[in-house]
């Protein structure tokens, strides 16, 4: 019987030093805010080229670990869940582009999503969320012929109704969805001419929200969803 193969593979310096580097950051040497060592340093320190460190630097940038800034020294990246989900924004952007069914995906998980955030939010509720939101909803109303702010304040309405969770993840979930669909957004629905469809909508899910009712607040979510779902559409 052959044995296995026990062939050692040479790894790349750059993949070594990303290992150190990201080591270093991992362990506490480096914290959240602090300056990278100078490429001069590194290359002494590791004893290796500018091209690995370099290399090294960049990998830890895809990651969303260090921040590099031109004319400046990279600097560690304090991790949050919305930097987190940043990091996946192109490949999540591609994916989109390319498949029809997958943005169809991102509207089911959306709409099931959502359904569990507006019936917590109707559970938590403070005063003051709901002076929030309904401050979103105002701004709303006034950018009707301003596509591009009713827009943005439609996704604010809808993360801050995430972020009455208290879950950081939940809003950051909330927020990297919406920016997803955002670029397949192709109309705004007018009511007579005059009044928004989705501004009536969101002032019925706000009414529930604010008198705590789960079960209505969810099912007028829903509604809205369903109704605006074929807004979000591949062009040609």
């Amino acid at each position: 019987m052959a044995e296995a193969s026990e062939t050692i593979i040479r790894r790349k310096l750059s993949h070594e030093v990303f290992d150190r580097l990201k080591a270093m950051i991992t362990g506490g040497e480096l914290a959240p805010g602090d300056a990278m060592p100078s490429e001069r340093d590194l290359m002494d320190r590791f004893g290796v080229g500018r091209p690995a460190i370099r290399e090294a630097m960049q990998a830890l940038a895809n990651m969303g670990l260090i921040t590099i800034s031109h004319g400046e020294r990279a600097r560690v990246r304090r991790l949050t869940a919305r930097s987190i989900f940043q990091q996946v924004d192109l490949t999540a952007n591609l994916l989109l582009s390319a498949s029809p069914d997958s943005l169809e995906h991102l509207k089911q998980a959306r709409r099931f999503f959502e359904r569990g955030m507006v019936r917590e939010a109707a559970l938590r509720a403070t005063p003051e969320d709901i002076a929030r939101l309904r401050g979103t909803l105002d701004q709303q109303a006034t950018a009707v012929d301003a596509p591009e702010t009713f827009i943005a304040a439609d996704i604010r309405f809808h993360t801050q109704i995430a972020a009455i969770s208290g879950n950081p993840i939940f809003e950051a979930v909330s927020e990297a969805m919406l920016g997803w669909l955002r670029q397949y957004h192709r109309e705004i629905l007018r009511w007579k001419g005059k009044e928004n469809l989705t501004l009536i909508e969101h002032a019925q899910i706000l009414r529930h929200i604010e008198r705590h009712e789960p079960d209505e607040a969810e099912a007028a979510l829903v509604q809205h969803l369903d109704r605006s779902s074929v807004l979000y559409m591949h062009a040609g």
